[in-house]
């Protein structure tokens, strides 16, 4: 042991050249985005494979479950394609383009992400060479579970709902009522329901969902339900927690939506001044 010791205390100053090095590259990284863009793009290329096969590995022993989840999610699609379909008797109406569907959906396997920070972050197996794109969401068959925040070729790095950083615009479905999902950093079961005012008649077990509001979800995607209410004189907004839909610690496959006219909304916001929630 002493001389184990003795080893270190030889390379003390090497050590230490060594660990200044990486505060100084974590520093250039965290607080510069061309410097952290490419630090993603280019860890993802690297990592991508080891932790594709991992999953791939992991994931098998989990078919089951998920090709359960997929029957029920599809035969749940396959309902409601019944009910869009017009009666013979009905009429049919031209919708105005503006009014055109605009998004585009597309599939991916998570096969890394994490879960015990306060900004947590997940990685998929598609990349630019896929179609996906910096700002698509990120869901399941449970709920909303993120938003895509760097790309490379084959891989994509997106930000999860588990982070204290990210805010999605949503209301609680059976009012109409707007708020903005934001998790505290704690449990990762559970998020808060923030702007919604004193005087609004919010109910225990009231589903909440994405509005439709920003470039990034479409409207009825799920994110919770409410579990708890508080509301105190001195303040202007109800203290709302809502149990997320999305079992994090179970992702395994995702849907991607793109908004066709994200770039332009968003010029439009950006222009315009307007802090648009994603």
């Amino acid at each position: 042991m002493l001389r184990i010791l003795q080893f270190l205390y030889s390379l003390r100053a090497f050590l230490l050249f060594v660990i200044l090095e990486v505060i100084a590259i974590w520093l250039i990284v965290s607080n510069n985005s061309p410097q952290g863009a490419a630090f993603f793009n280019s860890s993802n290329a690297l990592s991508g494979s080891v932790l594709n096969t991992q999953s791939e590995v992991l994931g098998f022993f989990s078919l089951g479950e998920m090709n359960e989840k997929l029957l029920d999610q599809n035969t749940a699609l396959m309902t409601q394609l019944e009910l869009l379909n017009p009666a013979t008797d009905s009429i049919n109406l031209k919708l105005d383009s503006a009014l055109e569907a605009s998004l585009e959906f597309k599939g991916a396997r998570v096969i890394s992400q994490t879960l015990r920070f306060a900004q947590n972050h997940l990685t998929i197996n598609k990349g630019e060479k896929d179609g996906v794109k910096v700002g698509m969401g990120i869901f399941n068959q449970e709920g909303v579970v993120g938003r895509i925040k760097s790309v490379s070729k084959n891989y994509a790095v997106g930000i999860s709902l588990l982070n204290t950083e990210l805010l999605v615009s949503s209301k609680i479905k059976s009012s109409d009522v707007y708020g903005s999902i934001n998790w505290d950093g704690n449990d990762s079961k559970y998020a808060k329901l923030l702007y919604v005012p004193r005087h609004v008649q919010a109910q225990v077990g009231d589903t909440i969902v994405t509005s439709g509001y920003n470039a990034i979800f479409p409207e009825g995607i799920h994110i919770g339900i409410i579990q708890d209410i508080e509301r105190r004189d001195d303040q202007n907004y109800l203290n709302i927690t809502v149990e997320l839909t999305t079992d994090f610690s179970r992702v395994n496959y995702v849907y991607l939506v793109e908004n066709l006219a994200f770039e332009e909304l968003d010029s439009l916001y950006n222009n315009a001044e307007v802090n648009n929630e994603y």
